[in-house]
């Protein structure tokens, strides 16, 4: 095989890798019923299976960065498939809660490796100018997975036992292994830096903190005094992170990197972004079963379009950063998706399903061109050096977003479903009705965060400049 050849082989499996955590994250929630009932639990007892994974996440996203520079990206990126793959099947083979959770908490550390190093090794493999194409591919997955998982996990419900929602994972697992070992370069800083314990420690339980804050909100088990306090010790561990941050000489998170513009507008815009985008996964289904009366394979179904154009953008991505350069794409398609959610609101009963359809590809589209384009202008002008830690910003950011975009999805909901319990079906889309004018417009006003970039940010890895003004 070509050197070239295994070049490209390395998207494929980080996006493998990617996909195979990102449908592992949504196929568990259509399950939690089935599980519930049968290990002999009640429902709400499986929140702590949902949550764990999620603190898991927050606490050692940090660490892998300095993990691959110490230990090496293969290695690092292989036990990370490794754990991960071996805690679906002890998931899968669980006899009781507990058992659950503590497999679920081992899961999230293979999971919180995957996907910082697998773009640290796509960073240090691609030259800038390759960057988009290769990136692309691992941003499909992550729309992929969350469209696909309803669906599969109904799938499974309906017809297998459980278990196979995790055993899933193994041949997935089995065989990224395998080529993790013969096509992934084995990266390493010359010069190894000690682990910033006293940064892990106070960045760690400070996010998570703020991580389980984000999953238990709006439950009625922590009063509103429990969670302020909570917020407010999460507050001051991340402060605390902060004022460590400036003194350290081998800090775990290099903060100094926000002064970079295209970093900062990167990373602070696709976490502003996501407040608006980042929970309508969780309220389209609500929409589709809750207020229309779909059933949860059509609900799956529905939401596909979603991934199908995901695909699409892939092959027309490079041209339209060349046309239009990061400034242009992130300032006209942010407002784009900010309207398509607004649009969301005028689902109802009578329309037809070529319309939601419609809708949902170009919200796709859409949806994966800001993902993409946010993510590889993070690395625009960092240098070698500075790649692992921007790595690590960015996967940490990226995770909290996910937690923050379904609270926000949340609140806005329940502002206007007062009574969620008993509220009718057209009770229901009203409120969701709502809840999307809201969430779009917030999404509407992330625009102001990429006002700061300039026309030329991101050449490099475009090739805006090279294309439009040759010579």
């Amino acid at each position: 095989m070509s050197s070239t050849t295994a070049k490209w082989l390395l998207p494929w499996l980080v996006a493998v890798a990617f996909f195979m955590e990102s449908l592992d994250t949504t196929i568990l929630n259509t399950a939690v019923p089935a599980i519930a009932q049968a290990l002999g639990v009640a429902p709400l007892s499986m929140k702590a299976v949902l949550s764990s994974y999620t603190l898991s996440l927050a606490v050692f996203i940090p660490v892998s960065g300095w993990m691959a520079d110490r230990f090496g990206t293969r290695r690092v990126f292989a036990a990370a498939i490794g754990i991960f793959t071996l805690c679906s099947f002890l998931c899968g083979i669980s006899t009781n809660i507990h058992m659950l959770v503590t497999c679920r908490v081992l899961q999230g550390c293979g999971g919180a490796l995957m996907l910082p190093v697998g773009r640290l090794t796509l960073v240090r493999t691609f030259a800038r100018s390759e960057l988009i194409r290769a990136m692309s591919f691992v941003a499909i997955p992550g729309l992929i997975g969350p469209m696909l998982g309803p669906l599969a996990g109904g799938l499974i419900i309906a017809y297998f036992h459980w278990s196979l929602i995790f055993f899933v994972n193994i041949p997935i697992g089995l065989v990224g292994l395998f080529l993790v070992y013969r096509h992934l370069p084995d990266y390493r800083a010359e010069q190894r830096r000690p682990l910033d314990v006293v940064g892990l420690i106070l960045f760690g339980s400070g996010i998570a903190l703020l991580s389980y804050v984000l999953e238990v909100f709006g439950e009625h088990n922590l009063s509103g005094i429990e969670m302020l306090c909570l917020l407010a010790l999460s507050g001051a561990l991340l402060a605390g992170y902060g004022l460590h941050n400036r003194d350290a000489p081998f800090p775990l998170l290099n903060l100094a990197l926000f002064r970079i513009r295209t970093f900062r507008a990167s990373v602070v815009g696709s976490f502003v972004t996501r407040l608006g985008i980042g929970g309508i996964p969780f309220m389209l289904p609500l929409l589709y079963q809750v207020g229309l009366g779909y059933t949860p394979i059509q609900s799956g179904l529905l939401m596909m379009p979603q991934a199908v154009a995901s695909m699409c953008m892939k092959l027309t991505m490079p041209g339209i950063l060349i046309r239009f350069g990061y400034r242009g794409v992130l300032l006209s398609n942010t407002f784009l998706l900010g309207i398509m959610i607004v649009l969301f609101s005028t689902i109802g009963a009578a329309t037809p399903a070529w319309l939601i359809v419609l809708q949902l590809f170009c919200f796709g589209f859409l949806t994966s061109l800001q993902y993409t384009s946010m993510n590889t202008l993070v690395y625009a002008d960092v240098n070698a050096e500075q790649t692992s830690s921007a790595s690590t910003i960015a996967s940490t950011m990226q995770q909290l977003s996910v937690s923050f975009g379904v609270a926000a999805a949340s609140l806005s909901a329940a502002l206007f479903i007062p009574d969620r319990f008993h509220a009718s079906g057209p009770q229901m889309i009203e409120g969701i009705h709502q809840a999307f004018l809201l969430l779009g417009g917030m999404t509407i006003l992330s625009t102001i965060v990429f006002r700061e970039l300039k026309s030329d940010d991101g050449d490099l890895v475009s090739q805006h400049k090279a294309v439009m003004h040759p010579g």
